[in-house]
Protein backbone atom coordinates (compact mmCIF):
# COMPACT_ATOMS: atom_id res chain seq x y z
CA UNK A 1 0.00 0.00 0.00
CA UNK A 2 1.75 3.35 -0.82
CA UNK A 3 0.27 6.79 0.05
CA UNK A 4 1.43 10.44 0.68
CA UNK A 5 0.71 12.79 3.17
CA UNK A 6 0.73 15.94 2.67
CA UNK A 7 -0.22 18.90 4.85
CA UNK A 8 -1.00 22.66 4.45
CA UNK A 9 0.10 25.20 7.29
CA UNK A 10 -0.67 28.75 6.64
CA UNK A 11 0.93 30.86 9.16
CA UNK A 12 -2.31 33.65 9.37
CA UNK A 13 -4.40 32.56 11.81
CA UNK A 14 -7.12 35.25 13.21
CA UNK A 15 -7.43 33.72 16.92
CA UNK A 16 -3.62 32.54 17.00
CA UNK A 17 -1.19 34.07 15.26
CA UNK A 18 1.58 32.28 13.73
CA UNK A 19 -0.31 28.75 15.07
CA UNK A 20 2.13 26.64 12.81
CA UNK A 21 4.91 27.79 15.10
CA UNK A 22 3.62 27.19 18.27
CA UNK A 23 6.00 25.82 20.85
CA UNK A 24 4.34 22.10 21.85
CA UNK A 25 7.21 20.68 24.53
CA UNK A 26 10.28 21.86 22.41
CA UNK A 27 8.93 21.50 18.90
CA UNK A 28 6.82 24.07 16.32
CA UNK A 29 3.32 22.12 15.92
CA UNK A 30 3.75 21.70 12.28
CA UNK A 31 6.66 19.82 12.92
CA UNK A 32 4.88 17.38 15.67
CA UNK A 33 1.92 16.98 13.50
CA UNK A 34 4.23 15.94 10.21
CA UNK A 35 5.99 13.43 13.32
CA UNK A 36 2.89 12.00 13.68
CA UNK A 37 2.16 11.52 10.32
CA UNK A 38 5.09 9.61 9.59
CA UNK A 39 4.11 7.13 11.67
CA UNK A 40 1.09 5.86 9.39
CA UNK A 41 3.31 4.37 6.74
CA UNK A 42 2.94 7.08 4.16
CA UNK A 43 5.26 7.35 1.63
CA UNK A 44 6.25 10.36 2.14
CA UNK A 45 5.23 13.25 4.60
CA UNK A 46 5.38 16.77 3.37
CA UNK A 47 4.22 20.45 4.35
CA UNK A 48 2.83 22.75 2.04
CA UNK A 49 3.01 26.24 3.38
CA UNK A 50 2.79 29.39 2.39
CA UNK A 51 5.51 31.41 4.75
CA UNK A 52 8.95 30.94 4.45
CA UNK A 53 9.14 30.48 8.51
CA UNK A 54 7.26 27.12 8.48
CA UNK A 55 9.41 26.48 5.51
CA UNK A 56 12.48 26.73 7.53
CA UNK A 57 11.31 25.35 11.19
CA UNK A 58 10.66 21.98 9.09
CA UNK A 59 13.78 21.94 7.04
CA UNK A 60 15.60 22.28 10.61
CA UNK A 61 14.09 19.66 12.03
CA UNK A 62 14.42 17.21 9.06
CA UNK A 63 10.74 17.52 7.74
CA UNK A 64 10.13 18.36 3.76
CA UNK A 65 8.45 21.37 2.67
CA UNK A 66 7.06 22.85 -0.30
CA UNK A 67 6.74 27.05 -0.60
CA UNK A 68 3.20 27.29 -2.14
CA UNK A 69 1.69 30.84 -3.08
CA UNK A 70 0.02 32.62 -0.54
CA UNK A 71 -3.72 33.44 -2.41
CA UNK A 72 -4.98 29.63 -1.87
CA UNK A 73 -8.63 29.86 -0.80
CA UNK A 74 -8.75 26.71 0.56
CA UNK A 75 -6.41 23.62 1.98
CA UNK A 76 -7.50 21.75 -1.08
CA UNK A 77 -6.19 24.35 -3.69
CA UNK A 78 -3.32 24.64 -1.70
CA UNK A 79 -2.67 20.59 -2.07
CA UNK A 80 -3.33 20.81 -5.81
CA UNK A 81 -0.52 23.22 -6.15
CA UNK A 82 1.88 20.75 -4.13
CA UNK A 83 0.77 17.52 -5.79
CA UNK A 84 1.93 19.88 -9.25
CA UNK A 85 5.22 20.03 -7.21
CA UNK A 86 5.49 17.05 -6.60
CA UNK A 87 4.47 15.38 -9.58
CA UNK A 88 2.29 12.73 -8.26
CA UNK A 89 0.63 10.42 -10.48
CA UNK A 90 -3.41 11.19 -10.89
CA UNK A 91 -4.01 7.16 -9.32
CA UNK A 92 -1.83 8.63 -6.22
CA UNK A 93 -3.61 9.19 -3.35
CA UNK A 94 -3.21 11.83 -1.29
CA UNK A 95 -3.93 12.43 2.86
CA UNK A 96 -4.97 16.04 3.54
CA UNK A 97 -4.06 15.92 7.50
CA UNK A 98 -4.81 19.22 8.96
CA UNK A 99 -1.09 21.42 10.31
CA UNK A 100 -2.86 21.88 13.92
CA UNK A 101 -3.57 18.32 15.19
CA UNK A 102 -0.25 17.52 16.69
CA UNK A 103 -2.30 14.85 18.54
CA UNK A 104 -3.77 12.70 15.35
CA UNK A 105 -3.82 9.09 15.35
CA UNK A 106 -1.78 7.36 12.78
CA UNK A 107 -3.42 4.30 12.42
CA UNK A 108 -6.39 6.81 11.53
CA UNK A 109 -4.69 8.39 8.87
CA UNK A 110 -3.97 4.58 7.58
CA UNK A 111 -7.36 3.94 7.99
CA UNK A 112 -8.52 6.64 5.89
CA UNK A 113 -5.72 6.10 3.13
CA UNK A 114 -6.76 1.84 3.02
CA UNK A 115 -10.19 2.94 2.80
CA UNK A 116 -9.58 5.00 -0.41
CA UNK A 117 -6.91 2.68 -2.23
CA UNK A 118 -9.47 -0.04 -2.06
CA UNK A 119 -12.18 2.37 -3.36
CA UNK A 120 -11.04 2.74 -7.06
CA UNK A 121 -14.61 4.54 -7.84
CA UNK A 122 -14.36 7.23 -5.31
CA UNK A 123 -12.15 10.36 -5.78
CA UNK A 124 -12.29 10.91 -2.02
CA UNK A 125 -12.12 9.45 1.58
CA UNK A 126 -12.66 10.88 4.92
CA UNK A 127 -13.25 10.02 8.60
CA UNK A 128 -16.08 10.03 11.17
CA UNK A 129 -16.73 8.85 14.34
CA UNK A 130 -20.63 8.48 16.94
CA UNK A 131 -21.47 10.87 19.01
CA UNK A 132 -24.73 10.31 21.74
CA UNK A 133 -24.20 14.09 23.17
CA UNK A 134 -27.15 16.08 22.68
CA UNK A 135 -25.28 19.40 23.03
CA UNK A 136 -22.43 18.16 20.09
CA UNK A 137 -25.42 17.35 18.18
CA UNK A 138 -27.19 20.56 18.57
CA UNK A 139 -23.87 22.62 17.75
CA UNK A 140 -23.24 24.09 14.52
CA UNK A 141 -19.42 24.43 14.86
CA UNK A 142 -19.75 20.41 15.14
CA UNK A 143 -20.50 18.99 11.42
CA UNK A 144 -22.33 15.79 10.79
CA UNK A 145 -22.76 13.21 8.12
CA UNK A 146 -24.93 10.74 7.56
CA UNK A 147 -23.93 7.53 5.05
CA UNK A 148 -25.81 5.36 2.51
CA UNK A 149 -25.50 1.58 2.91
CA UNK A 150 -22.39 1.31 1.24
CA UNK A 151 -20.70 3.93 3.18
CA UNK A 152 -20.26 6.92 1.10
CA UNK A 153 -21.61 10.51 2.50
CA UNK A 154 -24.99 11.57 1.54
CA UNK A 155 -24.55 14.41 2.96
CA UNK A 156 -22.89 17.20 5.41
CA UNK A 157 -24.00 19.42 7.76
CA UNK A 158 -23.68 21.83 10.46
CA UNK A 159 -27.85 20.89 11.56
CA UNK A 160 -28.04 18.49 13.23
CA UNK A 161 -28.83 15.21 11.22
CA UNK A 162 -30.64 13.15 10.88
CA UNK A 163 -33.61 14.38 13.06
CA UNK A 164 -35.37 12.22 15.07
CA UNK A 165 -38.67 13.18 14.69
CA UNK A 166 -39.86 10.80 17.33
CA UNK A 167 -37.55 12.01 19.72
CA UNK A 168 -39.20 11.12 23.51
CA UNK A 169 -38.10 14.62 24.95
CA UNK A 170 -38.70 16.51 21.89
CA UNK A 171 -36.22 18.98 20.43
CA UNK A 172 -32.90 18.29 19.16
CA UNK A 173 -31.35 14.64 20.37
CA UNK A 174 -29.12 12.25 18.60
CA UNK A 175 -31.01 9.00 17.66
CA UNK A 176 -28.90 6.20 19.28
CA UNK A 177 -25.90 4.56 17.05
CA UNK A 178 -27.09 6.58 13.97
CA UNK A 179 -25.53 10.12 14.71
CA UNK A 180 -21.57 10.69 13.07
CA UNK A 181 -19.45 13.52 13.82
CA UNK A 182 -17.12 14.15 10.89
CA UNK A 183 -13.52 14.44 11.11
CA UNK A 184 -11.05 16.72 9.01
CA UNK A 185 -9.24 14.11 7.68
CA UNK A 186 -9.34 13.40 4.12
CA UNK A 187 -7.85 11.39 1.46
CA UNK A 188 -8.12 12.16 -2.53
CA UNK A 189 -7.08 10.91 -5.76
CA UNK A 190 -3.88 13.36 -6.91
CA UNK A 191 -6.41 13.51 -10.54
CA UNK A 192 -8.96 15.14 -8.39
CA UNK A 193 -7.05 16.98 -6.67
CA UNK A 194 -5.78 18.42 -9.57
CA UNK A 195 -9.41 18.59 -10.93
CA UNK A 196 -10.95 20.11 -7.47
CA UNK A 197 -9.71 24.45 -7.94
CA UNK A 198 -11.51 24.15 -11.06
CA UNK A 199 -15.16 23.33 -9.97
CA UNK A 200 -17.88 26.01 -9.20
CA UNK A 201 -18.54 26.33 -5.81
CA UNK A 202 -21.94 24.67 -5.45
CA UNK A 203 -24.98 26.52 -3.06
CA UNK A 204 -25.03 24.10 -0.59
CA UNK A 205 -21.26 24.51 -0.01
CA UNK A 206 -21.89 28.51 0.08
CA UNK A 207 -25.12 28.10 2.38
CA UNK A 208 -23.60 25.69 5.04
CA UNK A 209 -19.39 26.87 4.58
CA UNK A 210 -18.27 23.16 3.98
CA UNK A 211 -15.86 22.50 0.82
CA UNK A 212 -16.61 18.80 0.79
CA UNK A 213 -20.07 19.68 -0.15
CA UNK A 214 -18.67 21.02 -3.53
CA UNK A 215 -17.59 16.86 -4.03
CA UNK A 216 -20.95 15.51 -3.83
CA UNK A 217 -22.63 18.46 -5.72
CA UNK A 218 -20.50 17.59 -8.37
CA UNK A 219 -21.61 13.72 -8.52
CA UNK A 220 -17.96 11.97 -7.04
CA UNK A 221 -17.99 9.53 -4.00
CA UNK A 222 -16.91 10.20 -0.80
CA UNK A 223 -15.95 7.16 1.33
CA UNK A 224 -16.56 7.12 4.91
CA UNK A 225 -14.02 5.13 7.62
CA UNK A 226 -16.11 5.19 11.15
CA UNK A 227 -13.86 5.21 13.76
CA UNK A 228 -14.56 3.47 16.92
CA UNK A 229 -12.45 6.10 18.77
CA UNK A 230 -12.42 9.70 18.92
CA UNK A 231 -9.15 11.81 17.26
CA UNK A 232 -6.80 13.90 19.65
CA UNK A 233 -7.99 17.33 19.99
CA UNK A 234 -7.12 19.84 17.91
CA UNK A 235 -5.64 23.44 18.38
CA UNK A 236 -7.81 26.82 17.20
CA UNK A 237 -7.35 28.61 19.85
CA UNK A 238 -5.05 29.69 22.76
CA UNK A 239 -6.91 27.44 25.31
CA UNK A 240 -6.77 24.50 22.77
CA UNK A 241 -2.68 25.17 22.43
CA UNK A 242 -2.70 25.09 26.13
CA UNK A 243 -4.73 22.06 26.70
CA UNK A 244 -2.48 20.32 24.28
CA UNK A 245 0.91 21.68 25.52
CA UNK A 246 -0.32 19.54 28.82
CA UNK A 247 -1.04 16.18 27.09
CA UNK A 248 1.87 16.27 25.93
CA UNK A 249 4.04 17.08 28.99
CA UNK A 250 1.88 14.35 30.36
CA UNK A 251 2.82 11.42 27.38
CA UNK A 252 -0.13 11.61 25.43
CA UNK A 253 1.93 12.09 21.82
CA UNK A 254 4.52 9.15 22.78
Amino acid sequence: MSFHIIIPARLASTRLPDKPLADIGGLPMIVRVAQRAARAGAAQVVVATDAPAVLAACESHGIRALLTRADHPSGSDRLAEAVEQLGLADDAVVLNVQGDEPLIDPAMIRACAELLLGRPHCAMSTVAHGIDNAEEFANPNVVKLVCDAAGHALYFSRAPIPWWRDAPRGGAQPHPGTVLRHVGLYGYRAGFLRRFPQLAQSPLEQIEALEQLRVLWHGERIAVHVSSTRPGPGVDTPEDLERVRRLVADGAAV
